[in-house]
């Protein structure tokens, strides 16, 4: 089994997380590189997992269009939100309190070289996670992140974004649940570029405030079982 370190920076600003998994990202791309001229080195990948919340702020990824923002830059600072183009995939997303962003620092050479069953497993791992709250979360076709209910025109619910990025099999950014969130954030864009569908939170789905840190536990505990990794 992988080892993997795990690491919970609490409330971190978005530029100083990215920063962070950046840093572990070409660490990993460094001993690649050594590895491949020097394959007798003994110089090894490590892998993270980092779990997070961030003050307000929008991200916007690669792939993502402007016209999903609907706030102006001035409407932006006068409500304290920060905005950031990214280089993960995806579309528009929000990032804030009570809601648990996950970034893997996975060398994916050591587990298997598809991104497409990366993110089935880190869709898996939430899904797992709010099962434990009684919600029963699955997948949409076509589009990556856990839904509620997605097989039903007009009462789909997204409750957690996925986007990431992978560099010589390394990954970074990740997903983002929402847990106790502030929902009203997500008026100011169209999430993920998707119009005509809701998003929704463990407490909205529950009707109850529900505690950070043992959620944070669960993510933990699901994270090792579906990656089958020691932390």
């Amino acid at each position: 089994m992988q080892q993997v370190i795990f690491k919970d920076f609490g409330l971190v600003g978005y530029k100083q997380a990215w920063a962070e998994q950046e840093k572990l990202l070409q660490q990993n791309v460094a001993v690649k590189t050594l590895l491949r001229n020097n394959p007798t080195a003994k110089e090894d990948t490590v892998n993270y997992f980092l779990l997070c919340e961030h003050p307000p702020v929008y991200t916007l990824g690669k792939s993502g269009s402007m016209d999903n923002v609907l706030m102006s830059e001035e409407d932006l600072a006068k409500n304290n939100i920060e905005f950031f183009k990214t280089n993960r995939g995806g579309d528009i997303t929000f990032h804030g309190p009570d809601q648990i962003v996950g970034y893997p620092i996975l060398d994916l050479e050591k587990f298997y070289t598809d991104i497409g069953k990366y993110l089935r497993n880190l869709e898996e791992v939430i899904i797992l996670t709010i099962l434990d709250y009684g919600i029963a979360g699955g997948r949409s076709k076509g589009e990556t992140g856990v839904w509620i209910d997605a097989e039903i025109k007009g009462k789909e619910r997204k409750i957690c974004a996925i986007g990431v990025r992978c560099s010589r099999w390394i990954t970074m950014h990740g997903f983002a649940l929402n847990v106790n969130t502030n929902l009203d954030y997500f008026k100011n864009i169209i999430p993920c570029g998707i119009a005509d569908k809701q998003v929704t939170s463990i407490k909205k789905e529950i009707g109850r405030t529900v505690n950070m840190e043992e959620v944070k536990e669960k993510i933990k505990e699901n994270f090792a079982r579906v990656f089958e990794v020691v932390m």
